[in-house]
């Protein structure tokens, strides 16, 4: 444990050296603060429409999970997809281009050691993303006097950190797979989004597509999708289901890395 503790550190210091974990942390913070303040204002101007349509039924509907928050959360789901390949890109394939990647190999360090140890890096990293991201909707709970849902609040952070973690094994997976960082981040991209896109094409099947008349592959393409899970726990229905997917999915991808990491030892 120690030494896989190590490697994080190093990995996650070394992520700080280069300017990209600063223009990741700017970027986010920026599109973070455009999107919840775009939430907030077309929220208030739906509230003052209903206002004056007299339309109390829809104005008793509307509220600040619903309206502010998981729009939110799910807007910025979207952007981790495109800056998580940009933080884990490196995490092997740097090691490989540079020539150090045989030195960590011949270490008496486990291969499990090194995929954890890199993988915990840009985890930690991903949290600290999620840190930015709590931020905002912090604010509604010091500055407006009608207040989000607590628990709402927070299963909808902790969908948006286990999507985050899943998106670093990913990540990892990619890279461990190339000495090239933009075929790394390339390839973990794609790999993203075909992960988030499958509850569409599970939709298309329910509604009579190609795949209608397989119910158990609509089921399992709804099953693999990221983006269904994640919607589970911005409802604030925290499920073992959605948990073990995450779980799975993480640790799949970590597997995957670390039978591809392990390989170069036979070439």
């Amino acid at each position: 444990m120690k030494r896989t503790v190590t490697i994080a550190s190093r990995e996650l210091r070394s992520l700080f050296v280069s300017p990209v974990a600063y223009v990741i942390l700017t970027l986010y913070s920026v599109l973070g603060g455009f999107f919840f303040l775009s939430s907030v204002l077309a929220f208030d101007r739906e509230v003052l429409s209903a206002q004056q349509l007299q339309n109390f039924e829809y104005l008793r509907a509307l509220n600040l999970n619903d309206h502010v928050v998981a729009p939110f959360f799910g807007i910025m789901s979207v952007v981790l997809l495109f800056l998580v390949p940009g933080i884990t890109m490196g995490l092997f394939a740097a090691e490989k281009a540079n020539g150090t990647d045989e030195l960590l190999l011949t270490s008496p360090i486990t291969i499990w050691d090194i995929v954890i140890g890199k993988c915990l890096a840009a985890v930690g990293f991903v949290a600290l993303l999620v840190l930015l991201v709590a931020f905002y909707p912090g604010l509604l709970f010091v500055l407006q006097e009608a207040k989000p849902e607590l628990g709402k609040t927070l299963s909808g952070l902790l969908g948006l950190l286990l999507v985050g973690i899943t998106y670093a094994s990913v990540g990892a997976f990619a890279s461990s797979l190339t000495r090239n960082q933009v075929i790394a981040f390339t390839l973990a991209f794609v790999l993203l989004l075909v992960l988030w896109m499958l509850s569409f094409l599970a939709d298309l099947g329910a509604t009579g597509g190609s795949l209608g008349a397989s119910g158990w592959l609509t089921e399992l393409l709804r099953w693999l999708s990221s983006a269904e899970h994640f919607e589970q726990l911005l409802k604030g229905l925290i499920d073992t289901k959605d948990l073990t997917y995450f779980a799975v999915i993480s640790g799949s991808f970590l597997l995957l890395a670390k039978a591809a990491v392990e390989s170069v030892r036979w070439r």
